[in-house]
């Protein structure tokens, strides 16, 4: 079972990171920007993270609330491993 970003940040926090991360988001978004292939599930993710992070942010109710979702959605995408975001979960309709 994987950990989930709340789990790793606390762990790194702690100084108790015993393995290594897992392939986040930005690692896919690094390897996009290298010219690295991204293989189907790779794009799926880094299509909905980045579908996601665009209507969670313009939903925020206010400039703290904005801050608040930007700093969690900054841990997501270094902490969380890319696969996270296949679940449906992220799947917005496109607008």
């Amino acid at each position: 079972m994987e950990k989930s970003w709340k789990d790793i940040a606390e762990s790194v926090k702690r100084g108790k990171a015993t393995q290594s991360l897992p392939t986040s988001i930005n690692d896919v978004r690094d390897k996009y920007f290298n010219g690295e292939s991204l293989n189907e599930k790779e794009l799926k993710a880094l299509s909905r993270f980045d579908n996601y992070r665009i209507w969670y942010l313009n939903s925020a109710q206010g400039e703290w609330e904005f801050h608040q979702r930007y700093e969690e959605l900054q841990a997501k995408a270094n902490l969380s491993p890319f696969s996270d975001f296949l679940s449906e979960k992220y799947d917005l309709p496109t607008q």
